[in-house]
């Protein structure tokens, strides 16, 4: 019960929520204000303005925001007086729909945010083509629409000015959540019941969500600091408590073991069922932290983790004094594993608990940050490169353009009423690039829509009050807009009635019928043309991935070579490599995630491409745990016996890289880094040998990654 009371209360405390809530006082507030004063009309069209805006308040820099409202803005006033006068006729009208289409749609090469800004556009167009709105009112009603937007982009901006880094402290917050999921998958490891196989999923799953709030908050807190331009004490803690995050989550990743093997070694033991309890409960306390951060609170770190630490190491030395000839040394490995993870959030809880002064906490430079913020490039170039076949942009761009054609046709000859807008609404919505992503928003298009119109008829019939109907309608609004980017199905369940109970109030009548038709005539329509138009399949595009992630773990291992042949690697170095492995992981976890969702003749080498994703999850754990050893032990040289293995590890990659027409350079393995090799050294030292078994190991796992790449590219 508990746990469920902290959820909830941590989803009122969530960017969701807040989001949420601002998107529907940011609609709502004019028709009410000028509803007073009997400019119902007035306001209603203003509220659209601030509808169609309110797609591009995504979470990011509020620098990001501000950028794309505005644009959003002017390609409001452009689309609607475009629409306005070409809605006159309808061969005019259908040139519109397909040229706009096709052209916002392309909006999609400089990122999302950017295509938000077309979808935003598209809206517009879409509310419309059936205003009946004269010639010489087509301007004024533009302008009114384009003053709603304003509002709108005032009243968000607004919110952010007040609480800069609130954003911020949200997203970090639910990073934490994530990671504590992700903590309670390795937990799962060390259970003898647990799927290997299926457990690797799971984590690359998780994985996938760890790794995408990460970017989010790097981007929206470090261009934070850079628009404010002033150190608090707030924006220093939240800096602090990323950067600790992402190191623990590294030292989560690098607790890589063979899990068969240690089960076969000590499942009778009872040994790493504590581990598994011990990992379960520091992701309750790392919950705890989530919740702490999302809420504001205190709350101190429970110091039963250390009895609990020094009662493993007696169970571990144990296992050794009972038989001589069983080896605890992995157990040894985790063991330190676990009081590092411990120190790392106890280290996180003091920022929270402590006042620290301004001088005693480090502030880095504003020029670091930059580093780990993405750049997007706007040149005019990006757009025209992207227009042929060969750019999925394209592709999905000219897909748009004629489903919302055909949706336009079968709204004006085949759908029922004078709402057949909708036909193209849903195929906005639904139609994405991939083939996945359209099959499951259609899903969840349909079954929210159904579900909804449900719920809608039963609050019209049994609830006539209309003050209750209102209180309804702004509920649903919230629901809507807080569930929009977290759980799409229930978002659309909120949306349904909210549309249904408005319609009410202008007048309209119920059109449960009519919405239900069109929304299933519209998602029949994007559902075959993501099929059969230009299909964008993931096994055409999942080299890239692959040679991108080679690439990352290319330059994470030649980080270490060079360190350990003498060159000092600074701490920003490593973590520019750590970063763009895990961006880059994500990014072909996603993909993977992306292709068992399309159609099974279409998942080509799917097993091959499964592989792939685990053992490289495998390499980047083992990269992260020698980049924590040389971190911590400061070690810059070694023998010649490690470099070598290094080096043939780096050659294995190179190949694997070259045959996915990976750009290579930079990744040298020659005379550079042989000329830095130690003389032999008669015998090796603790460090050495562990390096050496674990260079090993990285060794094996990049020849099987040669060898699957053989195998995906034959």
């Amino acid at each position: 019960m508990k746990t469920s009371s902290r959820e909830i209360k941590s989803f009122f405390y969530s960017q969701y929520f807040s989001d949420g809530l601002r998107m529907t006082l940011g609609i709502l507030l004019p028709s009410l204000v000028l509803f007073q004063f009997n400019y119902s009309d007035l306001g209603l069209t203003l509220s659209l303005g601030a509808l169609c805006i309110c797609v591009i308040d995504n979470p990011g820099p509020v620098v990001h925001k501000r950028n794309a409202m505005a644009l959003g803005n002017i390609c409001l006033f452009v689309v609607a007086v475009i629409t306005g006068f070409a809605r006159s006729n309808v061969f005019t009208l259908g040139l519109e729909i397909t040229i706009l289409s096709f052209i916002f749609s392309m909006f999609a090469v400089y990122g999302n945010r950017a295509s938000l800004v077309g979808t935003s556009a598209l809206l517009v167009m879409i509310f419309m083509m059936d205003k009946a709105v004269k010639p010489s009112e087509v301007i004024g009603f533009s302008a009114i629409i384009l003053a709603g937007g304003i509002w709108y982009m005032l009243f968000s901006l607004l919110f952010f000015r007040v609480r800069p880094y609130r954003a911020a402290q949200q997203t970090l917050g639910e990073n934490i959540t994530d990671i504590a999921r992700f903590l309670r998958i390795k937990a799962d490891f060390y259970l003898p019941n647990t799927d290997v196989d299926e457990n690797y999923r799971k984590l690359v799953s998780q994985q996938i969500k760890v790794s995408q709030h990460q970017d989010a908050v790097r981007e929206m807190l470090f261009k934070s600091r850079m628009i404010v331009k002033e150190s608090t004490a707030t924006s220093r803690i939240l800096v602090l408590t990323f950067i600790d995050l992402v190191d623990m989550y590294e030292q989560i990743m690098a607790t890589h073991y063979d899990y068969r093997d240690i089960r076969e070694k000590f499942g009778t033991t009872g040994v790493l069922k504590e581990i598994a309890l011990f990992l379960q409960g520091m992701a309750d306390e790392v919950d705890n932290m989530a919740y702490m951060v999302l809420s504001n609170t205190r709350i101190k770190h429970n110091p039963a983790f250390d009895t609990v630490l020094e009662q493993l190491k007696l169970r571990i030395d144990a296992i050794r004094k009972n038989d001589e000839s069983v080896s605890n040394l992995a157990l040894k490995k985790i063991l330190i594993n676990l009081r590092d993870l411990n120190e790392r959030v106890k280290s996180i809880y003091k920022y929270y608990n402590s006042k620290p002064s301004e001088s005693a906490i480090s502030d880095p430079a504003s020029e670091e940050y930059a580093k780990f913020v993405t750049h997007q490039d706007y040149s005019p170039h990006v757009f025209f490169d992207n227009l042929s076949f060969g750019s999925a942009t394209f592709k999905h761009a000219l897909r748009v353009s004629l489903v919302c054609l055909i949706g336009f046709i079968m709204g004006k000859t085949v759908a029922l009423g004078h709402h057949s807008y909708w036909i193209l609404l849903t195929i906005i919505v639904i139609l994405k690039p991939g083939f996945s992503l359209s099959k499951q928003r259609n899903y969840q298009r349909l079954v929210g829509t159904i579900a909804g119109g449900i719920i809608g008829i039963l609050i019209l019939k049994f609830i006539p009050e209309r003050n209750a109907q209102f209180v309804f309608l702004v509920v649903l609004m919230m629901g809507t807009y807080s569930f929009i980017r977290l759980n799409y199905v229930v978002s659309v369940i909120f949306m349904t009635p909210y549309v249904l109970i408005l319609f009410k109030f202008l007048g309209v009548g119920v059109l449960v019928e009519e919405r239900i038709i069109d929304t299933i005539i519209g998602s029949s329509i994007a559902f075959i043309a993501s099929y059969a138009l230009f299909p964008a399949w993931e096994f055409e595009q999942i080299q890239d991935n692959l040679r991108d992630v080679i690439q990352a773990n290319l330059n994470y291992l030649v980080k270490i070579a060079e360190s350990i042949s003498g060159r000092e690697v600074g701490t920003i170095e490593y973590k520019l490599a750590r970063k763009d492995v895990f961006v880059k992981s994500a990014n072909l976890s996603a993909a993977f995630e992306r292709m068992t969702s399309e159609p099974k003749s279409k998942q080509k080498k799917i097993k091959e491409v499964h592989k792939f994703v685990v053992l490289n999850h495998i390499l980047s754990s083992y990269i992260a745990t020698i980049v924590s050893g040389i971190s911590a032990k400061g070690l810059h040289s070694s023998a010649a016996e490690n470099l070598k293995l290094l080096k043939r590890s780096i050659a294995v990659l190179n190949d694997a890289g070259k045959k996915l027409n990976g750009n290579t350079a930079g990744f040298s393995t020659g005379k550079s880094l042989a000329e830095n090799i130690p003389n032999e050294q008669p015998g090796l030292s603790a460090d050495d040998a562990l390096l050496r078994d674990q260079l090993g190991f990285i060794n094996k796992i990049s020849n099987d990654i040669g060898k699957v790449t053989e195998n995906i590219l034959a």
